[in-house]
């Protein structure tokens, strides 16, 4: 199941359960983990894209090791809302990973590497260290926002 509302996905999920927040690039998976209560999300191993087969498997071995029940993908649209190239991408990468039986949450991305690299620079960090660890705090934004909506989706 592929969902871009917090509350469908929050429904595939009714006990929570941790979560993997993913930044899909075309050289690197940033990736995230929120503890299983969504509070908060924090940067986890950034995955070197190479094949999809082994990209998918190293996301599965990820998953498997963190107890994942749910799965957060942010989603590149262009500033206006539509969809770019980029965007079609990314939802063909979830189409893929269905089969993994894990909701998957689609989520406006938007503005967060921007986020991240001012946080960086604010933080005097190199720009060796920024190209770095971009993508996985972009991963962490991207699953903290989601998380965030989560926490004010109405119970049933």
């Amino acid at each position: 199941m592929i969902a871009t509302l917090a509350a469908d996905f929050a429904a595939a999920l009714p006990d929570g359960g941790r979560l993997i927040g993913l930044d899909v690039g075309t050289k690197t998976i940033g990736t995230a983990l929120c503890d299983a209560g969504w509070s908060f999300a924090s940067a986890a191993p950034l995955i070197r894209r190479t094949k999809f087969t082994a990209d998918k498997a190293a996301l599965a071995d990820l998953i498997v090791k963190q107890s994942v029940k749910g799965i957060v993908i942010g989603l590149p649209l262009n500033m206006d809302g539509t969809d770019s190239p980029r965007t079609q991408s990314t939802r063909a990468f979830a189409r893929n990973l269905i089969d993994m039986g894990l909701p998957i949450l689609l989520w406006d991305e938007r503005w967060s590497t921007v986020a991240v690299e001012r946080l960086m620079i604010e933080q005097d960090l190199s720009r060796a260290k920024r190209a770095e660890r971009v993508d996985s705090l972009a991963a962490a934004h991207i699953l903290q926002a989601a998380i965030d909506a989560l926490a004010n989706v109405p119970q049933a």
